[in-house]
């Protein structure tokens, strides 16, 4: 059974830093890119970040350049996402999302390129 699961979620105050991390399993995921999502209450899921399964390409939405850095570990089927800088705007439900075999500089910005998510892990950021 495929299963990602996503961990370290919290609450901050504006200007602090949180590192999410997910773990997967059930496949090997060496080869897909990965990537992060959100969703507001009442809002769409967006695009936070992604990373192709080299590592070699990143992928950032406008609102989080320089802010945040995804990172992955495919050793331990892992992929990060450090958050510095945090915005009460950042508030959401965060998800990882993997897609299946993808190319060597694949990171792909849209869900309907993603074949596997998380259950998400909530960033609440108090201003």
């Amino acid at each position: 059974q495929v299963q990602l699961v996503e961990s370290g979620g919290g609450l901050v105050q504006a200007g602090g830093s949180l590192r999410l991390s997910c773990a997967a399993s059930g496949r090997t995921f060496s080869r897909d890119a990965m990537g992060w999502f959100r969703q507001a209450p009442g809002k769409e899921r967006e695009f936070v970040a992604a990373i192709s399964w080299s590592g070699g390409n990143t992928n950032y939405a406008d609102s989080v350049k320089g802010r945040f850095t995804i990172s992955r570990d495919n050793a331990k089927n892992t992929v990060y996402l450090q958050m510095n800088s945090l915005k009460p705007e950042d508030t959401a439900l965060y998800y990882c999302a993997a897609k299946r075999s993808a190319g060597y500089s694949y990171a792909p910005a849209s869900t309907t390129d993603y074949d596997y998510w998380g259950q998400g892990t909530q960033v609440t950021v108090s201003s």
